[in-house]
């Protein structure tokens, strides 16, 4: 027990920690110890003797008028004879032979010195490494343990996953390698330190050794994007106008990008000027491809449209897309990239869409039912206009449409293009006598009763304006014949 402050503080200056952690780390396995070996209910104490450099263990008791537990109790008459100052409340304590605590004792008094040690480590490390996330540092690397590294840091260890391991790279026990900090956990079982060499942070901090204008300020790096051992786009930005981002980053003759690549063992980057405005950084991003024009397609949630020419288009997306893939992650929007030729077939779509005529889902917003329209999609009629060129024999031939519904398609068409006219051609004020004509009419795009034909203008009365507006191509109605003969008073 004497040599043991000695043993104490050998091992607080090997694991870097305060020799108290480890002392109270023994006086706790040796209190454990105690009560295994003694088997009581006793209270004991252990304290540290400055003379002899060792540790002594006591059991205290607490001077009480009426004891009920002996173990922890005396009275005050008992008390007094070990201390005559001893009164009601005090307590006493009483040598207890550390030296007679058996070995499985000490095994486990082992165990929890060794536990408490690791927990105290894992917190030094953790505070010293904490506020380093993202900091370059160079390491060894001390051993492999299946696809993952172990490097040495020095003081601790660090993990180096395969997912933090760019595939262009290999490496064996003793590689010095440079890595970033990634992570720093102080819960996990292994090494609490993640180093990787694939985050886009390595990139930077690369950057900013091997460029002084990025170091001091003067170019600052905008954003980064990375897939590792493929290729890498950075953004710069220049705070000087004399100075040249892209050309700072590069170097004379390319020395100092190529030192990067070097590094990173062969991996493409592209080093882009940043702008503000996203089109222009759009353009920048997809190098090396030529953009033909960008369209902001909505700006809250970040979505672009993207046009190359033909010949570019492969360029612009990229092996696997990695190139579009990239640029969108650098952005942070939303990338569509298409050819000419894919934007002009779709304008050319949408051309012939709308000269299809309206699709007869509108009339959903006037009283027809869904399952008639889908009824009516089934048998091939997809626009209003092809639907008022039939007639009701037709409607009712199709699957799903009877008599009632052929009412109500009647009305929904009467609607729909009521709705139009309205919107179009406004009404004037009609007179008494012309009212009372246009109601005789039939309303325009109506369907006609089998039979029934359109109602002739009267003699002497002159049409008016609104009578004379041609109805829309394609209604249900039977316009009046061109060239037939009107009346002699008109």
């Amino acid at each position: 027990m004497d040599s043991i402050y000695q043993s104490i503080e050998l091992l607080s200056k090997e694991k870097g920690i305060d020799t108290q952690i480890v002392l109270d780390a023994v006086k706790d396995a040796m209190l454990l110890a105690a009560r295994k070996h003694f088997r009581t209910n006793e209270n004991y104490e252990v304290d540290f003797d400055d003379r002899s450099g060792g540790l002594k263990l006591f059991a205290v008791k607490t001077v009480v008028e009426t004891v009920t537990d002996p173990a922890t109790e005396m009275t005050l008459t008992e008390a007094q004879r070990t201390d005559p100052k001893a009164e009601i409340g005090s307590t006493l304590r009483f040598a207890k032979p550390g030296d007679a605590l058996g070995r499985i004792s000490a095994q486990t008094a082992k165990q929890v010195i060794f536990q408490k040690v690791r927990e105290a480590e894992r917190e030094t490390i953790y505070r010293e490494y904490a506020d380093r996330v993202g900091e370059l540092i160079n390491t060894t690397i001390k051993r492999i343990e299946g696809l993952d590294l172990v490097v040495d840091l020095g003081k601790t260890e660090a993990r180096l996953p395969k997912r933090e391991q760019s595939r262009l790279e290999s490496f064996s026990v003793g590689d010095r390698i440079r890595c970033v900090i990634k992570l720093v956990d102080k819960s996990s079982k292994g090494p609490g330190v993640v180093v990787s060499r694939a985050d886009a942070e390595l990139v930077k901090r690369l950057f900013e050794q091997e460029v002084p204008e990025i170091y001091d300020g003067t170019v600052v790096i905008k954003g980064c994007a990375r897939e590792a051992g493929e290729r890498t786009k950075i953004a710069v930005s220049s705070r000087d106008r004399d100075v040249d981002s892209v050309g700072a980053c590069v170097g004379m003759k390319g020395m100092r990008v190529q030192s990067i690549i070097r590094e990173l063992r062969g991996e493409k980057i592209d080093i882009i000027e940043y702008s503000e405005d996203a089109v222009q950084f759009a353009t920048h991003a997809l190098s090396p491809a030529k953009i033909t024009r960008v369209t902001v397609l909505n700006a809250e949630e970040r979505h672009m449209e993207v046009i190359v020419d033909d010949s570019q288009l492969s360029l612009a997306i990229g092996k696997k897309g990695q190139n579009v893939r990239l640029a969108a992650k650098l952005l942070g929007w939303k990338v569509d990239i298409k050819s000419e030729e894919e934007k002009r077939q779709e304008v050319q779509g949408s051309i012939d869409l709308l000269s299809m005529g309206a699709p007869v889902s509108v009339l959903i917003d006037y009283g027809l039912a869904e399952a008639t329209v889908d009824a009516l999609v089934k048998g091939g009629i997809g626009t209003v206009e092809k639907l008022g060129s039939m007639t009701p024999e037709l409607l009712e031939a199709i699957e799903g449409i009877d008599e009632n519904a052929v009412s109500f398609i009647q009305q929904a068409i009467n609607g729909y293009y009521g709705q139009e006219y309205a919107e179009e051609i406004p009404a004037p004020e009609p007179a008494a006598a012309d009212s009372a004509e246009a109601s005789a009419e039939p309303a325009a795009g109506a369907i006609l009763a089998e039979g029934d034909a359109p109602a002739e203008p009267e003699a002497g009365v002159q049409n008016s304006e609104e009578q004379s507006t041609p109805l829309p191509s394609g209604t249900m109605s039977e316009s009046v014949e061109a060239g037939a003969e009107p009346d002699a008073d008109v």
